[in-house]
């Protein structure tokens, strides 16, 4: 049990999970089962070994369900990632939205909804510390990781003229004197099979400028559902999107295909080490910052 010394309960790594296209909440949850429990071993709550100074608490995931019911017109080839509920009638599969067209530049019909419900959810359950993201949902994780960032509204604003889409409404709240955002920005983003959005004009301020959240991504090597160009095309859309040391973009490669590797202990760890590092650092600032004396700091005076 997490040791705290005040009425408040100790603070936890809360994580956001989002499902991939005829996915849910529930189905995602039990597909990630294992994942979970490895998390909670990697990030324990205090006084346990290994448990994250900053979040004493422990870990926690939720796992929403995106609001669009697709039908089986919707699925291609139907009965996708076990999700349907019979042969006909009622399918229990949804999507953060739908795509339309053949080719790109897609669009994407319902996509204001899917970022409404994922508003909805931030402002109930929040604040969150990171995002994880599965296919679908890995696209949508890149997406909130920028639409959180400071100055992505105004990045909406100019590219407004050239075609693009405004700032969601639902990630705006009035308070008082101005109008802010309503979560501040998180500290990690992970995509397992992800991509960016169309290339269409209307989605390009969500990639411009570039992403600054630090952004671990997930590609299957033999994945034939998401091509690996549309998985680069997201890991490019981030501040030093190659990887390199010290960015804050990293890419591990997998050997299978569509599908996140929740059990595979090198996978495992690679998660584990890239939440530990970027929470850790974050942690830390935080902490001298804090102590930072006024004979230390840059004054007005």
């Amino acid at each position: 049990m997490a040791i705290t010394t005040s009425d408040q309960p100790a603070r936890k790594l809360k994580i956001l999970m989002l499902h991939g296209y005829t996915q849910s909440g529930p189905l995602f949850h039990l597909k990630t089962k294992a994942l979970e429990k490895n998390l909670h071993k990697a990030f324990p709550a205090s006084p346990s070994p290994g448990h994250l100074p900053s979040h004493p608490g422990g870990c926690e995931l939720h796992y929403p369900t995106a609001p669009i019911r697709l039908s089986a017109t919707d699925i291609p080839g139907y009965d996708v990632d076990g999700a349907s509920s019979a042969d006909s009638g009622e399918i229990d599969s949804f999507g953060w939205w739908r795509r339309k067209g053949d080719a790109e530049p897609y669009t994407y019909a319902g996509i204001e909804l899917g970022l409404a419900t994922v508003a909805e959810v931030l402002q109930k359950d929040g604040p969150f510390d990171g995002v994880i993201g599965f296919s679908q949902g890995g696209a949508l994780a890149g997406m909130l990781a920028s639409l959180l960032e400071p100055s992505r509204r105004q990045a909406f604003e100019s590219a407004q003229s050239a075609g693009g889409i405004r700032y969601p409404d639902s990630f705006t709240q009035d308070s008082g004197f101005i109008e802010s955002v309503i979560h501040p920005q998180l500290s990690f983003a992970v995509s397992y099979s992800g991509f960016a959005a169309s290339t269409n004009p209307l989605y390009a301020a969500f990639y411009e400028p570039k992403i600054e959240t630090p952004m671990l991504h997930f590609l299957g090597s033999v994945d034939t559902v998401v091509e690996e160009k549309r998985s680069l095309r997201l890991v490019e859309a981030c501040k030093d999107g190659q990887g390199v040391e010290g960015g804050s973009s990293r890419v591990v490669y997998h050997p299978g295909g569509h599908f996140l590797p929740s059990s595979q202990k090198a996978y495992v760890a690679a998660l584990v080490g890239f939440i530990r590092e970027v929470v850790g650092k974050q942690g830390a600032e935080k902490t001298e910052k804090k102590d930072e004396g006024v004979e230390d700091m840059d004054v007005p005076f």
